[in-house]
């Protein structure tokens, strides 16, 4: 059995390298792209088209969850609302559409998989990053929303993908940097995190995603990626799921550090994954190594033959069905979406900061700049990707008086970040602004034990927009 036919390697560039276009003749699996990728959607279906025609069967997935975490927009911000948006909605014919506009945005450009939708319940606020990503922290409304908008997407001939399985909802760490642990009991996951996993199903996902985190109540020696007793034994078993199964990228911390990406390639393989999503820079060297390391195991019995078989036959059938619907496909009809009216609805507004707003005085925009999650990427957010330009910015290292001194005399000042109360800089930021004049203060991600003024449970282009419609000018 080839062992390039379960590996999802990522690339740097706008066109297809010869030698990965190489490795897709030599039955590579599937290609992950990153905003590194895309330019614009003629340059991204020319790149789906060499893929493509390299590997008819070859899956091309990329990152798009329709919100913060964009790829297609990445460079611009999202005309999306994003899940936690789409949850304060709480319209499920609303959140179907949504996904049903993404998925006909992927068609045209030629993706086959997004990987999303993020149906995580957030039930930890200080998450460093799932937040706003998920659709809520109830497991009812998650559930709801998961379901669809994995019909929405898959409405349009685009694999959906939940993740990640079983839960990164109440954690506390970035499985890019560590191996968060979950230690919830066995009967808060059933109830809390699974549910919505299990409506995605119900609704036919095609895929599911794993997490790298450890979960001490299903496996206490392995990460769930590694885990055959929660991929084979509850996701298979227990929730019946019969799609593929493909791994979060394995060059995160939570994976690969200390063991490499190899020895965690045939780590995922042997505890159920199918298609190994191994991250966004992904060199032919490194690619040789890892289908070396599942030969090895083979061979030495590490790793079933039959388990990889099995792996790479669901990823023959998902790349088959997916050339399949490429030559069915017609024109591509792009649905509405939500507009800034119904966005700024769904915002959390205070009554003082209603007062202050109904003054007519000058507004004075000030940015908090915490550095973004490796899921968000370098995306410009909020109203500054929607033409805003800050007086003022501030990050870790900046200083608060300076930052609160640009604000003028007789101005309302708009204090505008995401996750401020994780951020001890930011709340002095804040506080400095505050004492020196009236002061609104936004808060764009997840809100959390220190309460913003405006909570908007978002920071797309679109939130940013509606955000700019509620302070004015």
């Amino acid at each position: 059995m080839n062992p390039l036919a379960v590996l999802m390697p990522g690339f740097v560039g706008h066109t297809l390298p010869d030698w990965l276009a190489a490795r897709l003749r030599d039955g590579l699996g599937g290609v992950c792209l990153f905003g590194a990728n895309v330019d614009n959607p003629a340059q991204l279906r020319a790149l789906t088209d060499a893929i493509h025609a390299a590997n008819p069967r070859a899956i091309v997935a990329i990152d798009e969850e329709g919100g913060d975490v964009s790829r297609l927009y990445q460079a611009v911000g999202s005309p999306f609302p994003g899940n936690a948006v789409l949850g304060r909605l709480d319209d499920a014919a609303v959140t179907e559409a949504v996904a049903a506009r993404v998925g006909a945005e992927l068609a045209a450009v030629g993706v086959d998989l997004t990987l999303a939708p993020d149906v995580d319940v957030n039930a930890n606020p200080r998450n460093p990053v799932i937040g706003v990503r998920s659709f809520g922290a109830d497991p009812a409304l998650v559930a709801r929303h998961a379901a669809a908008w994995v019909a929405g997407v898959q409405s349009a001939g685009v694999s959906a993908c939940a993740k990640h399985f079983p839960g990164h909802g109440d954690t506390a760490q970035d499985s890019h940097h560590a191996l968060p642990v979950v230690d919830a009991d066995a009967a808060t996951l059933h109830e809390r995190d699974l549910p919505p996993f299990v409506a995605a199903i119900d609704a036919g996902t095609a895929t599911v995603m794993t997490s790298h985190l450890m979960v001490p109540a299903l496996d206490a020696d392995l990460p769930a990626t590694f885990s055959r007793p929660i991929l084979q034994g509850l996701l298979r078993g227990g929730l019946g799921f019969e799609g593929v199964v493909v791994t979060d990228a394995l060059d995160m911390a939570g994976a690969s550090a200390g063991r490499g990406i190899p020895a965690a390639a045939v780590l995922a393989l042997a505890g159920g994954a199918d298609l190994l999503c191994l991250g966004s820079v992904n060199p032919d060297e490194e690619i040789g190594a890892i289908a070396a390391a599942i030969e090895a195991a083979v061979e030495d019995g590490a790793l079933d033959a039959d388990r990889l078989a099995d792996a790479a036959a669901r990823c023959a059938a998902l790349g088959s069905a997916h050339a399949e619907r490429r030559e069915a496909r017609e024109n591509v009809t792009l649905p509405g979406i939500v507009d800034a009216a119904t966005v700024r609805r769904t915002f959390d507004v205070s009554p003082a900061a209603r007062e202050k707003l109904a003054a007519d005085r000058p507004r004075v925009w000030l940015r908090l700049d915490p550095a973004a999650n490796m899921a968000v990427g370098p995306a410009p957010w909020g109203p500054f990707a929607a033409g805003v330009a800050p007086t003022a910015a501030i990050g870790p290292d900046g200083a608060p008086a300076s930052f609160a001194a640009a604000v003028p005399d007789g101005a309302l000042a708009v204090v505008v970040g995401k996750d401020n109360h994780r951020h001890p800089w930011a709340l002095a930021a804040i506080d400095a602004v505050a004492a020196r004049c009236d002061t609104v203060v936004v808060d764009m991600g997840w809100p959390g034990d220190r309460a913003a003024d405006i909570a908007t449970y978002g920071a797309s282009r679109l939130v940013g927009e509606a955000l700019i419609e509620l302070i004015g000018q």
